[in-house]
């Protein structure tokens, strides 16, 4: 703001150092939220003293009883002011007053109470501030995932509206000021601060106010914010968010996450990832908890109805050390879900082993055991060995384990798509690295002593693959039905979520 009043100086053709050198600054009061001002003052070569005073219109306009027009000062017409401030800030334009007044020579420092009363008002200043267009889209993502994202700004309230509509906010036919909040009760507050987007001429003290007023109402609040007085605030919503060029250390140390860029788009970034990263924890979770519930069935079904173990304790541990951690680290490095910006945030109250997937694991479970069991039992029946109807058991679960990673990867969204059968990269190198162990598994020498394994032949491996295209199928029906289950129990309604609070 400084370096455009300097520029705009330079265009008016004054020379700021030539300036400065004949009315040097001899004090200032410096900008505070609760003045809305800030004042210098400054004494030229013939010792004649000039107080100015830059800030917001409507205190500065509580502060002059004069204005001057081409050198001629007559009675302030406040009419007048208000009106052109009004046509500034309605172009989105934050406005700045200027007005002066003049002391004795030997009035030296300066005081709040020098500049409460008697001023000449000059001028406005209208200062462009566009939103940057990746924040119209940050604010345009947010929205989709269900965050409800408000402003609150020290400028004046048309001018924050303009530029709420610039950035595309829900509701800017109202704005809340610093004053209107002060009247309001806490109740009265967290009535409308539902159902308002834009809060103007608002104080450290109104922030952290709104703060309340949202967590009153059950929102999950981010709040971002640099100045010192942004603290308490920042300190008080569940996520502060600091700005780390701008901000200052106490904003800093206040908040919970810092910002590198002071890009209001990196918040919605941020979103993106945490949701990744809690899908995909999500997803291996759903992915090893079957995969050692079958294991772990499948020999206590054996023991308790006294038949042989399908698979042995040995070989278990084989394919938990290798191939299920080979492959449940893939997903750890799954791309973002093209729904995870699209659908409303969840409950902070929601467990990671929530209901879908406690019902995905007992599912899941079932199936590893019928395809361990039936595979051990075909097997025999077709008169094959212990040992060798073991490694078809072994090499069926496998098979279905590698099947059942592709359907994991989505657990909202079908995974027989092109995009889920190809895979990424992470996915096909795993799943090859898998096959390469379970070959050298199954037809290596040293391995037959090590896990008493037997080779098997291509016409004997068709029916192990054969069963994790079954889980896989079953899997991808289950989840379209559940799907549609879903959609039509939510009535096409979104639940609420989360409110960010921008300053």
């Amino acid at each position: 703001m400084e370096g455009a009043l300097l520029t705009l100086a330079h265009k008016a053709g004054l020379e700021p150092d030539r300036v400065r050198t004949e009315l040097p600054r001899t004090d200032f009061i410096p900008f505070e939220s609760e003045h809305r001002f800030m004042a210098t003052l400054h004494h030229d070569h013939r010792g004649n003293g000039f107080v100015y005073v830059k800030g917001a219109p409507e205190r500065l306009l509580e502060m002059c009883r004069l204005q001057r027009f081409e050198e001629i000062e007559q009675p302030l017409d406040p009419s007048f002011w208000l009106a052109r401030i009004d046509e500034l800030a309605s172009q989105g334009e934050r406005v700045l007053a200027v007005a002066v007044r003049q002391v004795p020579a030997n009035h030296r420092l300066l005081d709040v109470r020098d500049v409460e009363s008697g001023l000449t008002m000059l001028g406005l200043f209208g200062l462009i501030d566009p939103p940057r267009e990746e924040a119209v889209a940050a604010v345009a993502e947010c929205r989709s995932a269900g965050i409800r994202v408000k402003m609150i700004t020290g400028d004046h309230a048309i001018t924050a509206r303009a530029i709420a509509s610039q950035l595309g906010f829900t509701n800017v036919s109202e704005a809340l000021t610093g004053s209107e909040i002060e009247v309001l009760s806490d109740h009265e507050l967290a009535e409308r601060v539902s159902r308002i987007d834009v809060f103007a001429r608002a104080s450290p003290e109104h922030k952290l106010r709104l703060v309340q007023a949202l967590q009153a109402r059950g929102a999950v609040v981010a709040m971002t914010g640099d100045g010192v007085n942004d603290a308490p605030a920042l300190k008080r919503a569940d996520v502060g968010v600091a700005m780390g060029i701008k901000g200052t250390e106490a904003a800093k140390e206040a908040a919970q996450i810092v910002l590198a860029d002071d890009n209001f788009a990196s918040i919605a970034n941020a979103v993106r990832e945490g949701r990744t990263v809690y899908d995909n924890l999500k997803k291996t979770i759903s992915f090893l908890l079957p995969i050692n519930g079958g294991e772990s069935l499948s020999i206590v079904v054996a023991i308790m109805i006294g038949a042989t173990l399908p698979i042995t304790p040995l070989q278990i541990l084989w394919v938990n050390m290798v191939s299920s951690l080979c492959l449940a680290l893939a997903l750890a490095f799954e791309p973002t879900e093209p729904d995870a910006m699209s659908r409303p945030p969840r409950s902070p109250a929601e467990p990671i082993l929530s209901g879908l997937v406690v019902w995905r694991v007992v599912l899941v479970s079932v199936l590893f055991l019928a395809g361990i069991f039936g595979m051990f039992k075909w097997a025999l029946a077709q008169g094959a060995d212990v040992e060798k109807a073991r490694t078809l058991a072994v090499n069926t679960l496998v098979a279905m384990e590698v099947f059942y990673l592709f359907s994991v990867r989505f657990l909202r969204t079908p995974s027989l798509t092109f995009k889920g059968v190809l895979g990424t990269p992470v996915v096909l190198v795993s799943v090859a690295a898998v096959v390469v162990l379970q070959l050298m598994f199954t037809y290596a020498p040293f391995m037959w002593r090590f896990f008493e394994t037997r080779p098997i032949t291509i016409a004997e491996g068709w029916p192990s693959i054969a069963a994790g295209i079954l889980v896989f199928a079953i899997l991808e029906v289950e989840k379209a039905i559940r799907h549609r289950w879903f959609e039509a129990s939510r009535g096409g309604s979104h639940p609420s979520g989360t409110a960010a609070v921008r300053p």
